[in-house]
């Protein structure tokens, strides 16, 4: 087992978690969405996001934390004024603490239930290298075709890679992602190339 790591920064990093008894943590379309929304507010002022993948009971995100000097601080709002009274810089667990904190109270409120939404701690590996990187880029984009919801990683629409083929990296995804690959047209091929998934379930 696998154990639990303390997020270091300017680290590239295999964040994933899954519903608690495996519930699903996605129910109606609309939840992902608001997951995303949430996710941005809370994660990309302490990171950069490579890759995602929102499937109905679980999740994957593939990030690179900040350097610490990086990383601003939180802004204290009075009123309408935005102030720096007691400065204090984002702490990236806390921040995902507060991003998981904050949905599953939305999510229990709108579902009516009651208890932890997700598994904790949420889990964790740190990226070995750069052809660990790629392989959990692709890896990652292709867990709908693993779990049987669609036959073309392209067909899932709530992961990142409709956004890298269109050449839309921004918002959460990383901006830089192609260049791992070389270029589009290599990111492609590699993600349509057959791989063996036994080494990445060393990973996870």
């Amino acid at each position: 087992m696998n154990t639990i790591q303390p997020l270091e920064y300017d680290t590239y990093y295999h964040i994933y978690n899954r519903g608690n008894n495996r519930e699903n943590i996605f129910r109606e379309e609309e939840n992902y969405p608001y997951f995303m929304k949430l996710y941005d507010e809370y994660i990309t002022p302490v990171a950069e996001t490579i890759a995602w993948c929102l499937m109905k009971n679980h999740f994957h995100m593939l990030i690179h934390l900040f350097p610490e000097e990086e990383i601003g601080y939180i802004i204290q709002k009075e009123g309408d004024k935005r102030t720096f009274t007691c400065p204090k810089k984002y702490n990236p667990s806390r921040q995902f603490a507060n991003l998981f904190n904050a949905y599953a109270k939305a999510f229990n409120k709108r579902y009516k239930r009651t208890g932890c939404l997700f598994e904790t701690p949420f889990r964790r590996i740190k990226v070995r290298d750069e052809h660990h990187l790629k392989e959990l880029v692709r890896y990652i984009h292709y867990n709908p075709v693993k779990h049987g919801f669609v036959n073309l990683i392209g067909d899932y629409k709530w992961s990142s890679y409709s956004d890298f083929i269109s050449q839309d990296a921004s918002g959460c995804i990383g901006k830089n992602v192609v260049k791992i690959f070389g270029s589009i047209e290599e990111l492609v091929i590699f993600h349509n190339k057959k791989h063996s998934d036994t080494n990445m379930e060393n990973y996870t």
